[in-house]
Parts: C-alpha cells; sequence; structure tokens
C-alpha cells in the first residue's frame, strides 16, 4: 500500500523552507533619498554622490543623480552617515543622516552654489 503523506507535514515543510528563507534574506536597511538643485533652483542631472558612515573616512557608496536630478541609496540601519554631494564648478555640499531615529527614510533636498557666482546687476 502506498504511504499517504498527511498534510499536516507539507505545511510544516512549507514553513521550515520559508523561515529559512527569512533568514538568509539580508535586513531591507535605510533609504537616503534625494534631489540636487543648481543655484537657479533647477534639478541637476549626473551630479556625483558619495556617502559613508561619520566614523570612517572612506566612501562606501557612490552614485549619480538620475536625469530629474535624483537619486537613492540603501545603507545599513543604526548608524550616522555623511552625504556629500559633488559637481564640476561648484561648491562641494555635505549633509548628514541619522538612520537610528525609527524612521525607514529620510528625504534630502540639496542646492549646490556655484564656485565663482555669476555677476548680477547691471554693469556700471
Amino acid at each position: 500500500m502506498p504511504a499517504v503523506s498527511s498534510p499536516q507535514t507539507g505545511q510544516s515543510e512549507g514553513r521550515a523552507q520559508a523561515e529559512s528563507a527569512d533568514k538568509k534574506k539580508p535586513a531591507p536597511g535605510f533609504l537616503i533619498i534625494g534631489t540636487v538643485f543648481d543655484e537657479r533652483a533647477l534639478s541637476f542631472p549626473g551630479v556625483q554622490v558619495r556617502i559613508r558612515r561619520m566614523d570612517q573616512k572612506k566612501f562606501r557608496w557612490e552614485t549619480y543623480t538620475n536625469s530629474r536630478g535624483e537619486f537613492a541609496v540603501r545603507v545599513p540601519e543604526g548608524f550616522d552617515y555623511e552625504v556629500v554631494v559633488r559637481a564640476k564648478h561648484y561648491q562641494d555640499q555635505s549633509k548628514s543622516v541619522r538612520t537610528n531615529a525609527g524612521d525607514i527614510q529620510q528625504r534630502l533636498s540639496i542646492r549646490l552654489e556655484p564656485v565663482n557666482p555669476g555677476k548680477t546687476g547691471a554693469k556700471s
């Protein structure tokens, strides 16, 4: 007579597989999202964005803004981070991000200023 498997056995095996898959799955982390603007408040594509932990010298994450001046980087929770934005002919901007405040993300709005601001007003 063939062996009949009980429905309970199949369910417990499914749970064991799901639990082992959860153990392998990394924690979701913290999302740093932002938009970079130029001095005229227009979105700024192609800007370098580098992120490092405050207690480290080396930058561990690097990305560039998209066509709308936006970026998003996922980092581990529980640390303070420094976000440095760099573009040619503009002053570097730095922002600090705390990931242990209970939030799952932080949105930044960064406005870059030119190194040599253009002359404004009428000529004398």
